[in-house]
């Protein structure tokens, strides 16, 4: 295996981590021990290998995760910001606005829930950082 290969699938794990844990508190530091390397090294190798920062990669799996929680479910606006990791609402509507450009709440009535398979909800609904 080349070194770019095995950066690559240390940077894999790394992913997959943030898929996996998106609701949990996550930082750089964590995800740098999982890719074992430097946290700055991480953090530009991840930047190279996705286009964004594993910041933004979080932020942006969280949303897509509450966006499918508002289709699909009643719980409150508050109660699902927490199920994906927010600890503030104003952080979670100011992100989600900046993400979807529409609020947590006119996303929910605007939206339907799609009678075709999750895996294809998920792509069509999935926020893009190329607007």
């Amino acid at each position: 295996m080349s070194p770019l290969e095995d950066q690559n699938l240390r940077l894999l794990r790394a992913k997959d981590a943030i898929d996996r844990d998106y609701a949990r508190p996550l930082d750089v530091p964590a995800l740098a021990r999982i890719a074992l390397m430097s946290p700055s090294h991480f953090t530009r190798s991840f930047r190279g290998t996705f286009g964004e920062t594993p910041h933004q990669y979080l932020r942006r799996r969280r949303i897509e995760r509450a966006m499918a929680l508002l289709r699909a479910h009643s719980a409150t606006v508050t109660d699902v910001a927490a199920k994906v990791g927010f600890e503030s609402l104003g952080t979670f509507s100011r992100t989600f606005r900046a993400i979807t450009g529409t609020s947590p709440s006119e996303y929910r009535a605007s939206a339907r829930p799609l009678a075709v398979p999750v895996c294809f909800v998920k792509a069509w609904t999935r926020p893009s950082r190329f607007g």
